[in-house]
């Protein structure tokens, strides 16, 4: 039998997705706008940029999973990585939002370079921290439980984020488009990263071990992941609504500077001051807590009809309300809000199901081939939710310039309407293709109750 996980490990492995995602969040809210505002790019050229360094960098995930599966030190395969990248993670974060005094060309070679470190980076600890859900217990509703605490801690941190991200702006650098404040913002971040990753070091432990000591080969490995069908499907469900939430992220600021253009603002308190809460951070700051609600009350709803409906039915409302959100107009402010909510705790439901899903995956060719390769099935799975957020952040930026979007100028109609698209109807064709997907998932939760009984009974006679 599995050891209890206890509630201290379960709260120190969420710390690491509340570190992960603090980034992860200002990266698909903030970047884009902070490329073409603040350091003076263009979005197309943007746009190309993410599909460029984030080809690479999902490409760069497996490399990372197959050192971590082949790593052996006193402390694990995937723990280690959580303490020597925590202070690399942090640095490159805030390199990544420094506006050198450079002209156009040389600002581009330095987004490029210092984007693309930062990708690989976010790698070398996040595949690791992915996979470690998958040696900390074997018990698939503890798995899901783990997954629903990364997944309150990760959107826990987000909402950290973007409630402080702009009051911390304005407070260092007197203005939204302070370059000193951004990157004196961002330092404050790296060093609560920082803290959460060590925390989640220190806090959890390595437990699962493979059927089978026996040393596996690269090409073996990879054969078994190619022939491992759950895990096929789960990487086009999870496109998609990647997809589905990079778009609506990506697009959220430039639809409140560019088409709801409120001036009204909210009061909140920080370092004993009062700073302005734009509509912009209650739209973000809402979605957050939105998804916090999908997390918690995906597991007792997973462990009520299933993993695989309770994704269908949240991916299906949440393209059916994100097609009525198209209809609102500038007026409609408390309708945007409640349908942000509304959306965010569908969105928040599918990922701890996804990641445990994941896992299970994991189990899956295990029980099927006789080989564990945890760190490859997570970081190839890593791979697909990047190529998701590389679709959808590309589209994002390829869009804004179809539509004629010139940064800090009034907007035509078209680029106007083109920013509601982005915000509604384009997010749910994505999450149509999600559903589509999942509706052929194999593992019912009777097939992962043999396979986890088979696997435990292995496991003790050998």
């Amino acid at each position: 039998m599995q050891d209890k996980i206890s509630l201290k490990e379960k709260v120190g492995y969420g710390l690491g997705d509340a570190a992960s995602s603090m980034f992860w969040k200002i990266f698909s809210m903030y970047l884009m706008f902070f490329y073409t505002d603040v350091f003076g790019l263009a979005p197309a050229v943007v746009g190309t940029m993410f599909l460029i360094t984030r080809i690479w960098d999902s490409c760069f995930d497996p490399i990372v999973g197959v050192l971590a599966d082949r790593t052996v030190s006193k402390w694990g395969k995937f723990r280690p990585y959580l303490l020597w990248v925590a202070i690399p993670f942090a640095v490159v974060g805030i390199l990544t939002f420094y506006t050198p005094n450079f002209d156009e060309k040389g600002k581009i070679i330095y987004a490029y370079v210092t984007y693309s470190l930062m990708m690989m980076v976010y790698s070398l600890i996040n595949v690791p921290y992915a996979s470690l859900l998958g040696v900390i217990s074997s018990d698939r509703k503890e798995r899901t439980t783990l997954s629903s605490y990364r997944m309150v801690f990760a959107f826990g941190g987000s909402l950290l984020a973007l409630w402080l991200i702009e009051p911390l702006v304005l407070y260092f650098g007197g203005n939204l488009n302070s370059e000193k404040g951004w990157l004196l913002t961002i330092g404050i971040f790296g060093i609560i990263t920082t803290i959460f990753f060590w925390g989640c070091f220190f806090f959890t432990k390595e437990r699962v071990k493979p059927i089978s000591d026996e040393k596996t080969v690269l090409k073996e490995d990879l054969k078994d992941l190619l022939k491992n069908k759950p895990w096929w499907i789960l990487l086009g469900a999870g496109v998609g609504a990647l997809i589905f939430n990079s778009i609506r992220d990506g697009a959220a600021i430039y639809y409140f500077k560019y088409y709801m253009t409120s001036s009204v603002n909210y009061t909140i308190a920080i370092f004993g001051e009062d700073f302005a809460m734009t509509p912009t951070s209650l739209y973000l700051v809402l979605g957050q807590a939105a998804n916090i609600i999908g997390v918690i009350i995906a597991t007792p709803i997973a462990n009520r009809i299933g993993k695989k409906n309770t994704f269908f039915g949240a991916m299906a409302l949440a393209a059916i309300l994100s097609v009525v959100f198209y209809f609102f107009g500038k007026n409609d402010s408390i309708l945007i809000m409640l349908f942000q909510v509304l959306i965010s705790i569908c969105a928040g439901s599918i990922f701890p199901l996804i990641w445990s899903m994941y896992a299970d995956s994991a189990d899956y060719s295990e029980w099927k081939q006789g080989r564990r390769a945890t760190g490859l099935v997570f970081s190839a799975s890593s791979m697909s939710q990047k190529f998701g957020w590389t679709i959808g952040g590309a589209a994002t930026g390829w869009l804004l310039g179809y539509y004629g979007f010139q940064a800090n100028v009034e907007q035509s109609a078209l680029t106007q309407n083109g920013i509601q698209l982005m915000l509604s109807i384009l997010p749910a064709i994505a999450a149509v293709i999600s559903v589509a997907f999942i509706v052929f998932y194999p593992l019912s939760e009777k097939k992962l109750e043999i396979i986890e009984k088979d696997l435990e009974y292995k496991r003790n006679n050998n």
